[in-house]
């Protein structure tokens, strides 16, 4: 029986068997170590990349030392006589198979750990183009991975692809011609990610003079969730890159309004003015000096009967500015700590950092960690050191600052069910941010020889960061401001006076782009009261 299925010289079969029995042994081995001895060992580590790398490799690696096994236990049957036509087409066959095995292997490990991974790298990224990126590798590199998988079988089977791709080098260009609207949304749509004038999550004003927030940028065209109607709107990218754009979320999500009120001329002008900015101030939800809007927020917006939601606005307002104020006080805390990290930098680099300096230097900035809220630990790993860093469970730290304020803003009653989901999920981002910014710079403290005369440098970007991109402080600018327009008659010849009250909405983003137009009518409404309780007024209202 073995003489029929392996009819070679008695040298050449024992050669083969010694082969397959060699090759069923190591096979049994790499079972072994595949789903045992690696799994056992893998699960102990913090991080499952290895694990899910494990678990996708294990069955294509298998296969795959199967297969080049029997490619070189049969590789010396070609020089026997009478074989040669049976062991060509058994290697074509192995062949083609270790060819799909390892297509396989490239387009799961792809999809399951670099895409997955990557995405978790996205969501911390500060850039854009890498959430766009990513999506289009993933639609594109499997399919590459598998043609070329399908074009290597061919070849090994002794199919000539030559016509081939010479005919889909000729119906690309008929194609590209045909598509060539197509292809131009797609070159528009990777210059809007290389020059990206957005993110993901700003509204934009268009030309049209409709507003939308930014979904996302296709292949072919750009999705706008539209404020107004309540739908997504899908713009070519090649249309979009045409227009003017005004992007209201930059530099910051603050949104200026501007409100017009006719007051007559018998009132109190002065006192007017007054109240109209004490009224704007007091609103829990537009800009100014926080402690001016703590003094005033019990002042104005009192519950009625009909507006059961305004106490709780203000109650809720009230804690939110407290907390705030809690973060920017650690802000600034922080802040100066990195301040003097910067004077003893740029005062010790003149002479060359000592080793009392630069302990001194690591010192400072494990105080400004500990403000943060992070606890760093050190292990030696040979015959370095290896960092690991936890977040404190001091309430006072700035991470645990910032949660209590969010989670104090959520609550506020105007917001939608959609805010109370994208309040939380942007500021853990941006604490996800601050933990890597800050471990990095850590690193660069804990080991400065190479780069100590920059050291000044990078304390200083963090510094920026946290004021331009993490936390934004109120400007004066921002202040709400009353002015007097112009002096107006009506039919009887009573004269008015226009008042223009100017103020920033804390974040255009939430209650779907209108959160400035509620906050705009309650101005007026209890500016409207005040005037009932003093004067007999007819008022307009434009904005």
């Amino acid at each position: 029986m073995l003489e029929q299925l392996l009819p070679f010289t008695a040298g050449t079969r024992a050669f083969v068997i010694s082969g397959l029995l060699a090759s069923g042994l190591g096979t049994a081995l790499l079972y072994f170590l595949l789903f045992s001895g690696l799994r056992s060992l893998f699960r102990r580590f913090e991080s499952d990349l290895a694990l899910v790398t494990l678990n996708v490799s294990a069955y294509p690696a298998l296969i795959s030392f199967v297969i080049i096994s029997l490619k070189l236990t049969f590789s010396k049957l070609l020089s026997v006589d009478g074989v040669d036509d049976f062991v060509d087409d058994f290697e074509r066959l192995l062949s083609a198979g270790l060819i799909v095995s390892c297509s396989y292997w490239i387009v799961q490990l792809f999809n399951q750990v670099v895409v997955y991974y990557l995405k978790g790298y996205t969501q911390q990224s500060e850039v854009m183009w890498d959430d766009v990126l990513l999506p289009l590798l993933e639609a594109v590199v499997p399919v590459i991975a598998t043609v070329l998988g399908a074009a290597l079988v061919l070849s090994s089977f002794g199919v000539d692809l030559t016509g081939i791709w010479v005919t889909l080098g000729g119906a690309t260009f008929i194609i590209g011609f045909a598509v060539k609207d197509i292809l131009a949304n797609f070159f528009s749509g990777v210059v809007l990610l290389i020059d990206t004038p957005f993110q993901f999550g700003d509204v934009l004003k268009l030309e049209d003079g409709s507003i939308g927030m930014l979904r996302r940028i296709g292949v072919r065209v750009t999705q706008l969730y539209m404020f107004e109607n309540h739908c997504d709107m899908y713009i070519p990218n090649s249309v979009l890159q045409g227009q003017n754009i005004t992007n209201l979320s930059r530099p910051t999500a603050y949104y200026h309004y501007v409100t017009t009120v006719e007051a007559p001329m018998s009132c109190d002008l002065e006192g007017l003015k007054q109240v109209m900015n004490q009224v704007m101030l007091a609103h829990p939800d537009t800009l100014g000096d926080l402690d001016n809007k703590l003094a005033l927020v019990d002042s104005y917006f009192q519950a009625s009967e009909t507006e059961p939601l305004l106490a709780r606005q203000q109650s809720v307002g009230r804690s939110r500015l407290l907390a705030e104020n809690e973060v920017n006080l650690k802000l600034e805390e922080i802040d100066l700590a990195l301040s003097s990290i910067v004077v003893t930098l740029q005062f010790a680099e003149k002479g060359g950092l000592t080793s009392d300096e630069i302990e001194n230097i690591q010192m400072e900035y494990q105080s400004v960690l500990r403000l943060i809220g992070i606890a760093v630990s050190a292990e030696e790993v040979g015959k370095r050191l290896a960092y690991r860093y936890e977040e404190t469970s001091e309430d006072d730290s700035l991470i645990e600052l910032i949660r209590t304020w969010y989670r104090v803003t959520i609550r506020d009653p105007h917001l939608l069910d959609e805010d109370e989901d994208l309040i939380p999920e942007e500021w853990e981002r941006r604490i996800n941010l601050l933990k890597r910014r800050v471990q990095r710079l850590h690193q660069k403290i804990e080991r400065p020889e190479r780069e100590e005369t920059r050291l000044d440098d990078y304390v200083l970007d963090l510094r920026q960061w946290l004021k331009d991109r993490f936390k934004t402080p109120r400007r004066k600018w921002q202040e709400p401001k009353v002015l007097m327009k112009a002096l107006k008659h009506n039919d009887e010849g009573t004269a008015y006076l226009d008042f223009t009250l100017s103020f920033f909405v804390d974040d255009i983003k939430l209650e779907n782009g209108k959160r400035g137009d509620r906050i705009s009518s309650q101005i007026y409404q209890e500016v409207v009261r005040y005037l009932k309780q003093t004067t007999q007024p007819v008022m307009a209202l434009s904005s």
